[in-house]
């Protein structure tokens, strides 16, 4: 498994001439340990973590720069998420910047690692089901089953092109290893006079 299969996104991040307070916020909100620092390009210049935020206030720091920890690790989407492991646990990360062509696509953080653990089908099918509720609306199309990673969608498509949307919508999801899609008839309108 690599690090694209896994890390989080879209990314949370801020830029090196925020107010400190502003990214104390930031971290708050979303419930992060660190966040990355972005300069004006969007290439990774540091980590801003909580730990950060209390030295940073009562040393009058008052921008992010001057309270980020700098230089900073960065990983691939391509790296094997054991040697992630291995890095982060040796290193005392809390996560790491995830880039690509020297830009910022991700984050890849110890919840993310530990939930390569716990990913069962009840998880998969769950997140494949939120998917595929969210993109129909308030209308349920398709069942869903899910057995060792292979998810199971039956029900009626509109046509070719919405196969391919829900085919690719479950293919997001961490876990799932292969998608079938069976197309169930109708069921059949009787009126009585």
């Amino acid at each position: 498994m690599r690090v694209r299969d896994i890390m989080s996104r879209p990314v949370v991040s801020v830029n090196a001439d925020a107010s400190v307070l502003a990214a104390i916020t930031s971290l708050t909100e979303h419930g992060f340990a660190t966040l990355p620092v972005v300069d004006d390009n969007g290439r990774v210049v540091g980590i801003f973590s909580e730990s950060d935020g209390l030295r940073a206030t009562p040393s009058g720091m008052t921008t992010v720069l001057a309270a980020m920890a700098s230089p900073v690790e960065v990983v691939g989407p391509g790296t094997e998420v054991a040697v992630v492991a291995e890095r982060m646990l040796a290193g005392h990360f809390h996560a790491m910047p995830v880039v690509e062509e020297g830009l910022l696509i991700g984050m890849v953080a110890y919840r993310d690692l530990l939930r390569t653990m716990v990913r069962d089908d009840d998880v998969v099918l769950g997140k494949v089901r939120g998917l595929l509720d969210d993109y129909a609306g308030s209308r349920r199309h398709w069942s869903v089953e899910v057995d060792t990673g292979r998810v199971t969608i039956a029900g009626d498509f509109a046509d070719d092109a919405e196969r391919s949307v829900v085919a690719a919508l479950a293919r997001t999801v961490p876990g799932v290893s292969a998608v079938d899609l069976t197309t169930t008839a109708p069921a059949s309108i009787r009126w009585d006079d």
